[in-house]
């Protein structure tokens, strides 16, 4: 705290207010700076809370729905850790979605393997491998890869995967594989329901911690430096391309268990699933819900979607128009996403170390 007051000191004038108004200048940021920390929490919570009694309030087609939109989130919680927190404009996340999703199809239909505890951590494998493989090439040059080279380079991975699905006998071609075997455990079999519901949504909630504190470790606290001033964070000394492939491939582990989880919940995989339609989706769920805050894609995913069916229900003929004009007055004025009207732009960077959570608690126990 003393450091904290001496900061306030130099930033304060001499002779503006005297030691009393520094002293109030510096309890009203650490008091700012303590309440933006606990708004994160109670979003996450209430998220979560009602997340939990979804399948008690709905019905059970719209179960169904929200089972296939808590998945698209956790795609969303990987692009996500890609572009909120390094900067990665990946316009190809679908390729790592889609291709696990077609590996777990393989599996079932060929190997008839659907126990869960092989075919998830295949798909995450698959996912992550593909995500190594491709981020290896556009990251990891002799000279640092520009914004726009990633993203084309992610996109054109995206389109080239469509056209090698829809032109491949082996993977059913333009219809894709339909009628997968259902995921097992032992002899129990998850089909559509509330049992598969909360399976995904437990499978969301260890995946969002994890993300949780890998962002908030000294490696995310690299990442967000990297996001803000790449040559910056070189000249620490910290190898930035290193630090782009390193996240590049965890979202693709991450995308790729969220399609494997896809592929067994619709029943089938298609060529779209890994192609351009699919990457943008999922930009467009970060865009509205906020980057840079993980609950904010989570949000995005959630209220995209929701809109989409409900619009699509009721204005059959115009809803993508009405949908895309939403989608555009939201990033038009709201450019950090609808999370930014409860959060700060100082959420997206946090706290970190040991001395952060020192001085909140020096400031609880102030008098």
């Amino acid at each position: 705290m003393p450091k904290a007051m001496g900061a306030v000191k130099q930033a304060v004038p001499a002779g503006i207010g005297g030691e009393q108004d520094v002293a109030m200048a510096g309890s009203r940021a650490a008091g700012q700076t303590i309440s933006t920390r606990r708004i994160l929490p109670i979003v996450e919570g209430v998220v979560l809370i009602a997340a939990l009694l979804a399948p008690l309030l709905l019905q059970d087609y719209l179960t169904v729905f929200a089972t296939r939109v808590i998945i698209l989130a956790l795609f969303a919680l990987s692009f996500d850790l890609v572009w909120g927190y390094a900067g990665i404009m990946s316009f190809g996340q679908a390729l790592f979605f889609g291709s696990a999703g077609y590996g777990v199809a393989l599996l079932a239909r060929d190997l008839d393997i659907t126990n869960i505890f092989l075919v998830l951590p295949a798909g995450t494998l698959i996912g992550l491998t593909f995500a190594l493989l491709l981020g290896g090439f556009l990251l990891l040059g002799r000279h640092p890869s520009s914004v726009i080279f990633v993203s084309l380079g992610t996109l054109t991975g995206s389109y080239a995967a469509d056209r090698l699905a829809r032109g491949w006998y082996y993977l059913g071609g333009q219809n894709g594989i339909p009628s997968i075997a259902p995921m097992t455990l032992g002899s129990y079999e998850f089909t559509e329901g509330p049992s598969f519901y909360y399976l995904v949504l437990g499978i969301l909630v260890v995946v969002y911690l994890l993300c949780r504190f890998l962002v908030r470790s000294q490696f995310g606290l690299a990442l967000a430096g990297l996001r803000e001033n790449e040559q910056r964070i070189a000249f620490f000394g910290y190898k930035a391309q290193h630090l782009k492939a390193i996240i590049f491939t965890i979202g693709g582990g991450v995308a790729g268990l969220a399609g494997s989880l896809y592929a067994f919940h619709e029943g089938f995989v298609w060529p779209n699933m890994v192609g351009v339609v699919v990457s943008t989706q999922v930009v467009l769920y970060v865009l509205f819900g906020g980057s840079g805050t993980l609950i904010g894609a989570v949000i995005g995913a959630v209220i995209v979607e929701g809109v989409s069916f409900w619009l699509s229900d009721n204005y059959r003929d115009i809803w993508p128009i009405i949908l895309g004009l939403l989608l555009l007055l939201v990033i038009l004025f709201r450019p950090l996403g609808l999370i930014s009207f409860v959060l700060g732009e100082r959420e997206r960077v946090g706290s970190f170390g040991a001395k952060a959570k020192e001085n909140v608690k020096e400031h609880r126990d102030a008098p």
